[in-house]
């Protein structure tokens, strides 16, 4: 049900990049707007772990500086019958991780290292069972797409605001209405905004699922869920907020925002979810609260 709901929500996406096309410049914009989404779904299907890599600067991580982290992650992808993915190291003390790539077998794994001095090993474990459970759904994928089409709306806002400004714009062309071109530089990317937090919503609580499941340590990751939420606020990381979606937890002090525009289900909500699984899976205290 999640999956259907996530392509439905890309499919909006696509389908608001064309409109905003058309309101730039009538059915000749749409056609363009459609052929930007094609071109920006396919950069991101074959670019996603480049393009996400290289806004956090990580830098790939050999098995000689962390023999007892890959050995971690080995094992964890054994479990979850997957290859191994290629390790980076983001510097940054801020704690977080996420994973990118458009499928199992080009995927990576990234992780701070205020995340790799914070956690417990415990706790890491859990984490990267969250970001290779993220791999195998192919979220990674989904969430790449959602913020490189978000991004091209943005910017496609933009230079309808440029050509409003410079008398340009869609006033002259058929199909052109200014008023709907005001309206959608001022609605497009925040209705983009909208649709991309939701798809990230919909993938986390399948993701600390999985996690839960791979390890048969719920409680873990609840525990780094809470230590990691600590750690932003008194921390902040700094990141770029196109690929904000793509973390384990919101890295923005301050920003723990709820509803339509958050980008993760609260901590809270997502803690509980698994000292309830860890009830069901026989593993652990159940509800008992985090120590």
């Amino acid at each position: 049900m999640n999956q259907v709901k996530t392509l439905g929500l890309l499919a909006l996406l696509s389908g608001l990049l064309v409109t905003i096309g058309y309101t730039l410049g009538g059915s000749g914009g749409a056609l363009i707007g459609l052929i930007f989404a094609a071109v920006t779904n396919l950069v991101s299907w074959y670019s996603s772990d480049k393009i996400a890599l290289a806004a956090y600067k990580a830098q790939p991580l050999k098995q000689s500086q962390a023999p007892e982290l890959y050995s971690m992650v080995e094992r964890l992808c054994q479990r979850a019958d997957l290859p191994m993915p290629g390790l980076y190291l983001v510097p940054s003390n801020g704690a977080n991780a996420f994973a990118t790539g458009r499928d199992p077998q080009h995927a990576a794994v990234a992780m701070t290292q205020g995340i790799v001095d914070l956690l417990s090993p415990e706790e890491l474990e859990a984490v990267i069972a969250h970001e290779l459970t993220h791999v195998k759904n192919r979220d990674t994928l989904t969430q790449a797409v959602a913020a490189t089409v978000a991004g091209g709306i943005s910017y496609m806002a933009q230079v309808m605001q440029f050509g409003l400004m410079f008398g340009g714009g869609s006033r002259d062309r058929q199909g052109g209405n200014p008023i709907g071109a005001i309206a959608a530089i001022i609605l497009a990317p925040m209705a983009a905004s909208v649709i991309q937090m939701a798809i990230s919503r919909t993938r986390e609580f399948e993701a600390d699922a999985g996690a839960a499941r791979l390890t048969q340590n719920p409680r873990a990751l609840a525990s780094a869920l809470q230590r990691l939420e600590a750690g932003a606020r008194q921390m902040p990381m700094q990141a770029n907020p196109s690929f904000e979606p793509l973390l384990i937890i919101n890295p923005f002090s301050g920003q723990f925002l709820s509803g339509l525009f958050a980008t993760h289900p609260s901590t809270e909500a997502r803690i509980q979810n698994l000292l309830k699984l860890e009830q069901e899976l026989g593993t652990g205290q159940g509800l008992q609260p985090l120590g």
